[in-house]
């Protein structure tokens, strides 16, 4: 692995073996690493349990916790059956914090993992301390998507053109870092950054490594977001925090802009020009703002820091 991947981590992305807990749903696929207060990981389309960690990776760098990343329905080794719903996921999150004797947990949710994410502050908020929301879909998704992402539907079918793009990205990776992202400006921002460059690399080489496993669950997440009722926001009670790029062009900008008018005291924040992956190309900004939004837990604020604040 590469070496500024592994600085970038920390105790994320240590080597650990996903485990299977069974819920009342089904059996769920989760890794769990790291120490400190439980984070729950919620990964977007086309991921698993390695993207949560490659986001909890990007998001809180080597910051104190133990991350819960799982694979949702229909992804790796999930079934699709154990919950087809956002809010039948949220009560596998709720399964699996029971099973990992975790009574609470902050919840960081990227992109389609926001509606199962969402649901579970609605359904279980005395089991989430706070949500952080990047690049999330908070409602019907009604973009069309680019067509680099539907080029990853058409590798998945054909496994000739899946094994050509893992020889090119072996061959540039530099190149490859900047596929998912339109602007120059942005590809040039990200390949000065090399923790990010680094993440994002990796996070592209596993996906394309395992593809297939991860389509039942990204075709189903489009059906389910092209048609969904709108998510009960105004029943959010938690601490929320969104960001979001302005130049998004899968899940729009007004999905955030919905958080700050519908969930009360969520905090919104405008990534201006940041894509899809602004996690990665705006990595500092973002990371400030999700590890002082989780920082406003007494749980996890350092000594001295807690000490000032109750003053």
């Amino acid at each position: 692995m590469n070496a500024a991947v592994v600085d970038a981590a920390g105790v994320f992305l240590r080597r650990a073996q996903p485990r299977r807990i069974d819920t009342r749903g089904g059996p769920v696929e989760c890794v769990v690493t790291g120490e400190g207060p439980a984070l729950l990981s919620v990964h977007g389309g086309i991921g698993g349990y390695d993207q949560g960690l490659r986001v909890a990776a990007a998001a809180l760098g080597a910051a104190r916790r133990t991350v819960i990343a799982v694979s949702r329905p229909g992804y790796l080794g999930t079934p699709l059956s154990a919950g087809t719903t956002p809010a039948s996921q949220a009560d596998l999150f709720a399964d699996i914090l029971d099973a990992l004797h975790f009574g609470r947990a902050d919840v960081m949710a990227i992109s389609a993992g926001g509606p199962s994410a969402i649901e579970f502050a609605i359904r279980h908020p005395a089991r989430c301390r706070s949500l952080a929301l990047i690049s999330a879909c908070t409602g019907r998704l009604e973009v069309r998507l680019p067509v680099r992402v539907q080029a990853l539907r058409v590798m998945a079918r054909w496994p000739f053109l899946l094994t050509a793009i893992l020889r090119r990205l072996a061959r540039d990776p530099e190149k490859m870092a900047g596929w998912l992202i339109s602007d120059p400006n942005a590809r040039t921002a990200i390949r000065s950054d090399a923790e990010s460059r680094a993440l994002l690399i990796e996070l592209q080489r596993e996906i394309l490594a395992r593809l297939a496993p991860r389509m039942v669950g990204t075709e189903h997440d489009l059906r389910l977001m092209g048609a969904m009722d709108d998510l009960a926001l105004e029943q959010v009670r938690v601490p929320v925090l969104a960001l979001h790029g302005t130049a998004d062009e899968i899940v729009s900008f007004a999905h955030a802009v919905a958080v700050a008018k519908r969930v009360r005291g969520a905090q919104v924040v405008a990534i201006e020009g940041g894509e899809h992956v602004c996690l990665f190309t705006h990595r500092e900004a973002v990371r400030t703002q999700v590890r002082d939004f989780f920082a406003l837990d007494a749980e996890a604020v350092p000594r001295s820091r807690r000490r000032a604040r109750n003053r």
